[in-house]
C-alpha cells in the first residue's frame, strides 16, 4: 500500500536544523541533542510530581522500581519514534491516518486530544501551585498567567528551534539541580533507596499501590510524547541516503536514552525526598504538592528547601506546557491535516487545559487540585497502548519501514511491552470495579 503524499506538521521548523558532514562523532551529537530535551520533559512533568509525593510518602521507597520500569519502557518506546520518524518521514500521527482507516484514525485523534488534554491540565495547574506558592498568586490567575507561555513558543520558533530547545535545556536542569539540593537535604538511606528499585509482588496484590503505580506509569510515559517525538526529530536535516538514515536513528537514540536517564534522576529525585522526608517522619499521608511545600522547610531544618522546590515545580511545568503545546499542533495536522495558523492552534490547545481547570478550582476549591493531577495522570495512562500498539506495529512493519523494521529481538521486547502496559491498565479497571462493586449496598 502506497501512502499519499504527505506535508511535513510543524512545517515552519522541518529539517531547519543542519547536521554537518563530518566524521567527528560530538559534533554531528551536538547537531542531533535536543528532542530528546523535549520529550524528556514530559516525564518530569507535574503530574509526576503529584503521583511520586503521594508514592513516597505512603510507601516509602517501595514505588522506585515502578519508576525505573517506566523509564526503561519509555527509553524503548521513543527510541521506536526515532526509528520512525527517520524512516518514513512521517510521524506517529501521519501513519496512523495513512494506514488506517479513517474511522479508527478519526477514534485515535480523539483519544489523543484526551491524553494531551489530561497532560496540559497537569502541568497547567503544577504551574499555577508553583506561582501560588512563590508569590502568593491565587490559582485562578496562576492558571490564567501559564497561558501567555503560548506566546514565548511562538516567538522562539520564528527565530528558530534550536531557541525551544535551549530554553527546555534550561528549565530541565533546573529542576535537576533544584532536586540535587533536595535530596542533600533529606539524607535519604541509600541501603533502602536500591532496595526500592527491586520488583515487589505486594505492587500488584495492594490496590492502593497500584493505582499510583498506574498513575506514575501514565505519567512517565506519556501517550502525546510518541507523537511529538516522532515529527520532532525530523527538524535534523540530515542526507535522505540508507547511510545517514541510520546515522540519524543512532544519534537520535543516544539523545533520547541520555535526556530520559536524567529524567529517570529527576523522578526518582522527587519521589526518594517525598519518602525520605514524609513517610520515615510519620507524615504518610502528603499527597497535595501544597502540603509537601509548606513540610519541607520545618522538617528537613533547611528554610531553602521550600523554595528550592517551588522554583523546579516551576520550571518543569513551563517547560513540560511548551511541549504540550507543540505536540498539539502535531497531532491535529498529522491526524487531521489541518492547517491552523500556529497562535491558535495552540491557543486551543491552552484552553482545552484551562477551561477545566478554570472550572475544578471554582466548584471545587483550590484543595482539590492534587486529586485532579494524579487523576489526569491515570487518565494518560489508560490511553497509552492507543498509542503504543500502533507504534509498534509500524516499527515493526517491513513493507513500511523497509530495511530499518524492528529486528525480531527488539520487536519481541516492544511488543511485551505493550502487553504490559494493556495488562496493567486492565488490572486497574478490574481493581476499580471491584472496589466500586464493594461498595454498593446490597
Amino acid at each position: 500500500m502506497t501512502p499519499p503524499e504527505n506535508r511535513p506538521s510543524l512545517p515552519e521548523v522541518h529539517r531547519s536544523i543542519r547536521v554537518p558532514n563530518s566524521n567527528s562523532f560530538w559534533r554531528k551529537m551536538l547537531a542531533y541533542a535536543g528532542p530528546g530535551y523535549l520529550v524528556s520533559v514530559g516525564y518530569i512533568d507535574p503530574g509526576n510530581w503529584a503521583t511520586d509525593i503521594a508514592g513516597g510518602s505512603k510507601f516509602g521507597y517501595t514505588l522506585l522500581t515502578v519508576i525505573l520500569l517506566s523509564n526503561l519502557m519509555a527509553i524503548l518506546l521513543q527510541s521506536l519514534c526515532v526509528r520512525l520518524g527517520v524512516a518514513t518521514g512521517r510521524d506517529l500521527a501521519q501513519a496512523c491516518r495513512d494506514y488506517f482507516k479513517p474511522r479508527v484514525s478519526f477514534c485515535l485523534w480523539v483519544l489523543c486530544e484526551i491524553a494531551i488534554a489530561a497532560c496540559d491540565l497537569a502541568e497547567l495547574l503544577g504551574s499555577a501551585i508553583a506561582l501560588q506558592l512563590l508569590f502568593g498568586i491565587p490559582l485562578v490567575w496562576g492558571v490564567c498567567i501559564t497561558a501567555l507561555d503560548v506566546l514565548v513558543l511562538l516567538f522562539l520558533q520564528h527565530k528558530g528551534f534550536r531557541y525551544t530547545e535551549a530554553l527546555v535545556i534550561m528549565l530541565v536542569a533546573t529542576v535537576g539541580i533544584c532536586f540535587t539540593a533536595e535530596i542533600l537535604f533529606s539524607q535519604p538511606d541509600v541501603g533502602g533507596i536500591l532496595l526500592g528499585y527491586l520488583p515487589k509482588k505486594e505492587i500488584l496484590q495492594n490496590p492502593e499501590m497500584l493505582y499510583i503505580s498506574i498513575g506514575i506509569l501514565g505519567a512517565t510515559v506519556m501517550p502525546h510524547n510518541l507523537y511529538l517525538h516522532s515529527s520532532i526529530v525530523q527538524t535534523r536535516d540530515w542526507q535522505p541516503s540508507t547511510e545517514k538514515r541510520w546515522e540519524a536513528i543512532k544519534f537520535g537514540t543516544i539523545d533520547s536514552t541520555f535526556a530520559l536517564s536524567l529524567a529517570l534522576f529527576i523522578n526518582s529525585a522527587i519521589l526518594i525526598v517525598s519518602a525520605a522526608t514524609f513517610h520515615f517522619s510519620g507524615n504518610q499521608n502528603v499527597a497535595e504538592i501544597q502540603d509537601a511545600y509548606k513540610l519541607l522547610s520545618p522538617l528537613l531544618g533547611v528554610s531553602a528547601a521550600s523554595a528550592i522546590f517551588g522554583i523546579a515545580l516551576l520550571a518543569s511545568g513551563q517547560s513540560s506546557t511548551l511541549t504540550a503545546t507543540l505536540a498539539g499542533q502535531i497531532v491535529m495536522e498529522g491526524f487531521l491535516q489541518f492547517r491552523f495558523p500556529s497562535w491558535l492552534r495552540r491557543l486551543i490547545t491552552r484552553l482545552l487545559a484551562i477551561i477545566p481547570a478554570l472550572i475544578t478550582i471554582i466548584l471545587f476549591g483550590e484543595n482539590s487540585t492534587s486529586s485532579l493531577i494524579v487523576l489526569s495522570q491515570v487518565i494518560l495512562s489508560l490511553q497509552l497502548p492507543f498509542a503504543v500498539i500502533p507504534l509498534v506495529m509500524f516499527t515493526s512493519n517491513r513493507r513500511l519501514m523497509g530495511e530499518f523494521v524492528n529486528p525480531v529481538w527488539l520487536k519481541s521486547l516492544a511488543w511485551l511491552v505493550a502487553i504490559v502496559i494493556v495488562g496493567l491498565n486492565a488490572w486497574l479497571l478490574l481493581q476499580s470495579l471491584w472496589g466500586w462493586l464493594l461498595q454498593v449496598p446490597s
